[in-house]
């Protein structure tokens, strides 16, 4: 549960930090005898709102895990 806690703290304020993150999506087109090769670039928002969430549960789960032991 601990671990499990850190890991989903960490995420929440890394999506409070860089608020999203952008990946390359490969294509590939075939114009008769040639291949057409390029990249796109997606971008995903994190709300705000999912960060501190992330944060709170995370959080959470460290002091409730912590009183167990």
């Amino acid at each position: 549960m601990k671990i499990l806690g850190i890991v989903i703290l960490t995420a929440g304020i890394l999506a409070l930090v860089y608020k999203g993150f952008t990946y390359s999506r490969p294509h590939t087109k075939e114009i008769g005898p040639f291949d057409i090769h390029y990249n796109t670039n997606e971008t995903v928002d994190v709300p705000m709102w999912g960060g501190v969430i992330l944060v709170v549960a995370g959080g959470a789960m460290l002091a409730f895990g912590m009183r167990k032991a």
